[in-house]
């Protein structure tokens, strides 16, 4: 059960990429403009990456399988941090309520001036009750000189029973 408990509020902080899917890059945003974007994944407690659920560019619906009293299904949130240019520091918070806990947890994360992406990942339980949820982004991205640039989004999340 701790061991559960660590991996629900387990946030694991890494440069470069670590999930094996290709990282969203949305069309149409200039280079110097800070934005995130996200992968979701899902599957057991050995590989919470094992099945493509959905990401953020190009945005496809997100379906996600309720878990199960024997048989848990993991979810692997991957948030990517885009430079934009110079320094860019992001804060805020990251609400996630489709888990079995919904956990609200605030990045502080630094994307460094020659630094493409940093990137973050959040794993945890699905919630057993069918439903639907979300994921709300609500984020501020500052330059060196203080200048910042509020990133709102939500994702709807959609958690369906599996026979």
């Amino acid at each position: 059960m701790r061991i559960l408990r660590l991996l629900i509020g387990a946030v694991a902080l890494a440069t470069g990429v670590t999930c094996a899917n290709h990282i969203p890059e949305p069309v149409g945003v200039s280079p110097r403009t800070p934005h995130v974007s996200w992968v979701l994944m899902s599957g057991d407690r050995d590989n919470p990456d094992a099945d493509y659920v959905c990401q953020s560019d190009p945005k496809d619906e997100c379906v996600v399988s309720a878990s199960r009293a024997d048989q848990p299904v993991f979810s692997n949130l991957h948030i990517y941090y885009h430079g934009a240019g110079g320094d860019t520091r992001y804060t805020g918070s990251i609400r996630v309520g489709y888990f079995t806990t919904p956990s609200t947890f605030e990045p502080k994360i630094l994307v460094r001036k020659h630094g493409d992406i940093t990137n973050q990942s959040v794993t945890g339980i699905v919630t057993s009750k069918p439903g639907s949820y979300s994921v709300t982004f609500d984020l501020m991205a500052s330059n060196a000189e203080g200048a910042g640039q509020s990133i709102r989004q939500t994702l709807p999340v959609t958690v369906r029973k599996t026979d």
